[in-house]
């Protein structure tokens, strides 16, 4: 299954959650801060240019440990 997420850069703090706990290590902390001075999560660059095998695959891992319920993740079938 393929998916793809969407994070809420102004509910985000940057606690690094989703970036420890996705298996397929699409998620990182950007460098840019949000309105409140975090550095938000972001989907890896790569991974946003080409939808590859190894890119997000909907597991919802990184919306369940959000504790600020900041991203969102979406499914898509093949």
């Amino acid at each position: 299954m393929k998916g793809s997420i969407r994070i809420d850069s102004s509910l985000c703090k940057g606690c690094g959650l989703c970036v420890e706990f996705c298996p397929n290590h699409v998620i990182e902390i950007g460098t840019q801060r949000n309105g409140m001075g975090y550095f938000y999560a972001i989907p890896k660059k790569e991974i946003r240019k080409s939808q590859d095998e190894n890119g997000c695959t909907g597991c919802t891992l990184c919306a369940l440990m959000c504790p600020e319920v900041a991203i969102e993740v979406y499914r898509e079938k093949r």
